[in-house]
């Protein structure tokens, strides 16, 4: 199970669980409908295995996002640092 946290948008600091072994770049994964999606920033790890997925809102940068992800401490919390998407 993978936590996906996010930042900005309608659901700023929200989080949910979700199936799978690796996150997908975009939440939702399929809207089918263009709405905007919010998009994969960072993995947090344990090892080779994700932990966490921090997911910002369509309109904010990467910079931003890890700033906000930074301050919410979601490296300490699951001890696991966040691995920046290239």
């Amino acid at each position: 199970m993978i936590r996906a946290l996010f930042v900005g948008g309608t659901v700023d600091n929200s989080e949910l669980d979700l199936d799978g072994k690796e996150p997908p770049v975009h939440y939702p994964p399929n809207t089918g409908g263009g709405q905007s999606r919010y998009r994969l920033h960072a993995i947090g790890k344990q090892g080779d295995q994700p932990v966490y997925a921090i997911y910002g809102a369509p309109d904010l940068s990467d910079e931003e996002v890890l700033r906000v992800a930074d301050e919410r401490g979601y490296a300490r919390r699951f001890e696991a640092p966040p691995q920046a998407l290239a």
